[in-house]
């Protein structure tokens, strides 16, 4: 299945580019998703433990079972100022 994955801020920075599609395997989760992204993107993998994940307008951990031709936002933490 491919998961359409934007990334936002300092991680599209990271990346060098705004979105991915990440083809994986039905009943893929989260977790599965970052793994396939910090394989693919390993300049990521050291924010691993502060970044959101979105599913449409929610926030998801990464036990989350993703869904054909979901769109996934991954961001940093929200900063107040």
């Amino acid at each position: 299945m491919k998961i359409h994955v934007q990334f936002y801020a300092q991680l599209r920075d990271l990346v060098g580019t705004r979105q991915l599609d990440i083809d994986l395997l039905e009943g893929a989760t989260v977790h599965d998703l970052l793994a396939k992204i910090y394989a693919q993107q390993p300049t990521l993998r050291p924010h691993d433990k502060s970044i959101l994940i979105g599913a449409g307008v929610e926030f998801v951990d990464r036990n989350y079972q993703l869904k054909p031709g979901e769109e996934i936002a991954i961001m940093p933490p929200v900063q107040g100022g």
